[in-house]
């Protein structure tokens, strides 16, 4: 079961749980203690503050000093997390506190229920804060179980129940059920992206997001090979012929009381990616059942923006084909013919992303949206250019800083990318209407964005978020984030949604 979230106005020494949370940032000279510190402190007669002196807590950013309370408070335990130095008014960001109920959540491990004060910081708080609060709370409460075959009822299991303390319990309700949705759309991105490529294969993954949207009252179409063929869907046939788990078209759609705006949401779903003949490396190559992460985050945003509620009719179209080698393959070479008739000559079968996603935005156009957002794991030079923490966001300019503005709102780190147009000529073709890789390695993720760029109508507002490293997190746990499938961009979409609706 999920963890719950509830809000208290209760006195602190009214409250019981496992474990109390409570912030410090970190100053020249130690730590800078916040509001929900200090009433901790003096709960246990000036002892806490003291005590994070002599064990050398700094108050850094994924720092956690876990502390016993030795009795002298209706808590066993007092986890103190870092948020990092202040800004130069003093003040720590949502982000900051985000990151610190994460880091708060993987640290109390073993203990069930946990008493938040870390909204007190910076006064009270508002549902921007709130929010943060919560999806670093829940986030960092996350665990992929579902292949462990030795779990033991008695393990050091995340916490279950967090109770936030703020004024005005009763005024938060409403926030913490937009948490409690938002945990668990991300959850559902991890662990689709989390479930192995045996059990997760194209027809799948489009039963598992079709099952979700009926859940809440969705209209869903999938399209099978046969149809796909019907229905000129060249690109995502090519792609999933090297496999004998055969591709499929997802559709998902969500019409809002009282909606004024159309949003298309295009997101790739590669089950798995061997590279096909253009085989990749072995080495790391089981990261790769990762590259359906842009289908999840699709699919669970129409389903979140569903259970919100939103006046808003979102349509979600998702490619899914399994790339790999075989007899019946596609290969460098072949010319594609997509759906809405432009020809690919393909000249690497590794460049396959681009390739169902082609025709999933040519048939995402069909509807006449009035915006267009598409995220996919493109391109290894994202990584190159970004890091593995940064998504790279081109597209038409106005939408593409306004993803960036949603994605500084939700904690999602996204930098502004250019489509410059020298890179575009050199997708040229001898025989085709464009190639599908370009042999120059420098601006490989653009050269990506150049080619969706040709199946996106003139006129229509578009932006592709490439999430090739912040989808998948192959190194240690930091703030809220797992090891494994992250859940980006999900919250970014909900933002992007949320400000389109209030223009």
């Amino acid at each position: 079961m999920p963890p719950t979230i509830t809000a208290t106005d209760h006195p602190l020494e009214k409250l019981t749980a496992d474990a109390v949370v409570v912030a410090v940032g970190k100053g020249p000279d130690g730590v800078l203690p916040t509001p929900g510190a200090e009433a901790v402190d003096r709960l246990l007669g000036g002892r806490l503050l003291p005590a994070l002196a002599d064990l050398g807590a700094r108050g850094g950013e994924d720092e956690v000093t876990r502390l016993p309370s030795f009795g002298n408070g209706p808590f066993p335990v007092v986890a103190v997390a870092g948020l990092g130095a202040p800004d130069a008014s003093g003040a720590y960001s949502n982000e900051s506190l985000r990151r610190a109920a994460g880091a708060a959540s993987r640290a109390l491990a073993g203990r069930r229920s946990v008493v938040s004060l870390l909204a007190a910081v910076g006064g009270t708080p508002d549902a921007d804060r709130l929010h943060a609060v919560g999806e670093g709370s829940l986030l960092g409460a996350y665990e992929f179980t579902a292949y462990k075959s030795d779990l033991k009822a008695n393990r050091p299991a995340p916490p279950a129940e967090f109770t936030v303390v703020v004024p005005g319990a009763a005024a938060a309700e409403n926030p913490l059920r937009r948490v409690r949705a938002v945990a668990d759309a991300v959850a559902l991105v991890r662990d689709l992206v989390n479930t192995p490529p045996n059990d997760l294969f194209p027809a799948e993954l489009a039963a598992r997001g079709a099952a979700a949207a009926e859940k809440l009252g969705l209209s869903t179409e999938v399209l099978d090979e046969e149809a796909l063929a019907a229905g000129g869907y060249g690109g995502i046939l090519a792609v999933g012929s090297g496999s004998t788990r055969k591709p499929r078209l997802l559709r998902l759609t969500y019409s809002g009381r009282g909606a004024a705006k159309k949003i298309a949401l295009v997101g790739k779903g590669i089950t798995f990616d061997s590279g096909g003949i253009s085989i990749k490396p072995s080495a790391k190559m089981e990261d790769m059942k990762s590259d359906m992460a842009g289908a999840a985050a699709v699919i669970a945003t129409v389903c979140l923006v569903a259970q919100l509620g939103l006046p808003v009719e979102v349509t979600a179209t998702v490619p899914i084909a399994e790339n790999l080698p075989s007899g019946s393959s596609y290969r460098p070479a072949d010319v594609v013919t997509f759906r809405n008739g432009k020809k690919a000559e393909i000249t690497n079968t590794d460049a396959e992303g681009r390739v169902v996603l082609a025709d999933a935005i040519a048939r995402a156009a069909e509807d006449r949206p009035d915006i267009l957002l598409e995220t996919s794991t493109l391109t290894g030079a994202q990584l190159v250019a970004l890091g593995s923490r940064t998504a790279g966001v081109m597209g038409q300019e106005n939408l593409r800083d306004a993803v960036i503005a949603a994605s500084k709102r939700s904690g999602e780190s996204m930098w502004p990318m250019p489509l410059p147009t020298e890179l575009r000529r050199g997708m040229d073709s001898p025989v085709a209407d464009f190639v599908n890789s370009t042999a120059d390695r420098f601006g490989g993720m653009l050269v990506g964005g150049h080619f969706l760029a040709e199946f996106v109508p003139d006129g229509l507002p578009w932006a592709h978020i490439d999430i090739a490293g912040p989808s998948y997190n192959t190194g240690a746990p930091w703030g809220y984030t797992p090891k494994g499938g992250t859940g980006v961009p999900v919250r970014t979409l909900l933002a992007t949604i949320e400000t389109l609706i209030a223009d």
